[in-house]
């Protein structure tokens, strides 16, 4: 059962990233949220990318989940989910076609 549902998430990845126009920029958003937890704003300003297209994105990778969030204060900050930490080769290769 685990492995079946490592595939589901392996081939959502690939449609998320390789089946859309705006896979280079959820790829750019999911490897910044890799190296560090951001917040969209925060996103916005390392990525220069305009927050509503960084908020997009970041719902994308959401519903995905690809990335997890933890509500703050002072904005939710995301964070790589687990499913992604255990796929990351997966992740690597699906992004290696972009290229």
């Amino acid at each position: 059962m685990e492995s079946d549902n490592s595939f589901q998430f392996i081939r959502g990845m690939n449609d998320l990233i390789l089946g859309r126009k705006g896979g280079r920029t959820t790829v750019k958003i999911i490897d910044e949220i890799l190296r560090h937890p951001y917040n969209a704003s925060q996103l916005s300003k390392e990525l220069d990318l305009d927050y509503k297209t960084v908020k997009y994105h970041i719902y994308l990778v959401l519903k995905s989940e690809v990335v997890v969030e933890n509500e703050m204060q002072y904005g939710t900050l995301f964070y790589p989910s687990q499913k992604l930490i255990n796929n990351l080769s997966e992740y690597e290769q699906i992004k290696n076609h972009l290229k």
